[in-house]
């Protein structure tokens, strides 16, 4: 393909969209011609991250200010709860990633139950396909509207997808504990993200009621129901995941088997690596669309225990969106995705 893509990405000013921004930069396709910050309006880029002078990016408008009607794509990094009117209010030839929670859940009742209000545009929702992408590939190709998963459901849902649709392991049995670096609250200023607040520290929190849970189980059960314990942990450093994931295999399989079902089920995929011995670091995906897991064989009868890492902006939300974005447009979806780790 050789056509150009005009792009506009809203919320450009926080960490998933200055992310893009970093990913999209030489791109063959994508040309970015709106950036949005409604309350950054009016400066230039590089005023709100110096790390992206001299890119000829465009200045940050309010979203209303853009002509939509000259837009073809559309990343959406604007906060939970805000995207659902705006992206339906959206020319109907103009195709999105969605990389806020908005879309993710299918089910309006379940959608109000996690965060708090009504869902504002359920038919839209109809049509959004939850892009795991590769789990969602054909699906992807073909949408308008991609619901970029969550950061912590990609670490976790990588490795169990496979496991479950081969009935390696019990259902019901799922628990996990994942930590994710202080990006993964964005950018706004907040007293416990202060660097003496969480420095030298760690801290578990929304036990027993994180959002994430509803879009893990959604998924999950599209192989069979499922009712998940998942504890998010906040940890002293910049970007970064590891999920750390307890279940119980079926009876008669072992921790080979289920490593032989993640190593073929990716085995041709780009993005993903199932390690043959040792067990993963965050900084060995630090910078990339890379997840990287390993198994373990747990010390209780049939426990099984998967180490799960990821970079939380890449993977866990930008990257993932231009590897979906890639698709929808009909590009490899690799483009512009194929970088090594930034390590030490």
């Amino acid at each position: 393909m050789s056509h150009v893509v005009r792009t506009a990405i809203l919320g450009a000013s926080g960490y998933t969209g200055a992310e893009l921004l970093r990913l999209l930069q030489g791109h063959p396709h994508f040309q970015i011609v709106a950036l949005t910050g409604d309350s950054q309006a009016g400066k230039p880029m590089e005023a709100v991250y110096p790390h992206l002078r001299a890119q000829g990016l465009p200045a940050l408008v309010k979203h209303t200010e853009v002509d939509f009607s000259q837009i073809d794509f559309v990343f959406c990094c604007l906060p939970h709860g805000t995207t659902q009117a705006i992206i339906a209010g959206l020319p109907a030839h103009v195709k999105i990633v969605d990389l806020s929670a908005d879309f993710r859940l299918f089910d309006p009742v379940a959608y109000k139950q996690w965060y708090g209000h009504d869902h504002a545009a359920i038919a839209l929702q109809k049509t959004a396909i939850y892009g795991l992408t590769e789990h969602a590939r054909d699906a992807v190709k073909t949408a308008r509207l991609v619901a970029n998963p969550g950061c912590y459901p990609t670490s976790i849902l990588l490795p169990l997808l496979p496991l479950f649709k081969a009935a390696l392991v019990q259902p019901n049995t799922v628990t996990v504990d994942s930590m994710s670096g202080v990006s993964g609250a964005g950018r706004s200023v907040k007293q416990e993200m202060l660097y003496n607040e969480i420095e030298g520290g760690a801290s578990a929190y929304s036990i027993g009621a994180h959002r994430h849970m509803a879009e893990i189980e959604q998924e999950l059960a599209r192989i069979a129901s499922q009712t998940i314990s998942f504890t998010p942990h906040l940890v002293p450093f910049t970007r970064g995941m590891l999920s750390t994931i307890h279940v119980q295999l079926s009876d008669g399989r072992t921790a080979d088997d289920a490593r032989a079902c993640l190593q073929h089920a990716y085995a041709t995929e780009p993005f993903v690596q199932v390690l043959s011995s040792g067990s993963p670091r965050t900084h060995e995906v630090r910078g990339t669309n890379q997840c990287f897991m390993s198994v373990h064989a747990g010390r209780r009868a049939g426990e099984l225990i998967i180490v799960s890492v990821i970079d939380n902006l890449v993977k866990g939300a930008s990257g993932q969106a231009l590897q979906n974005a890639n698709l929808m447009i009909g590009a490899p979806e690799t483009t512009n995705l194929e970088r090594l780790a930034v390590f030490p």
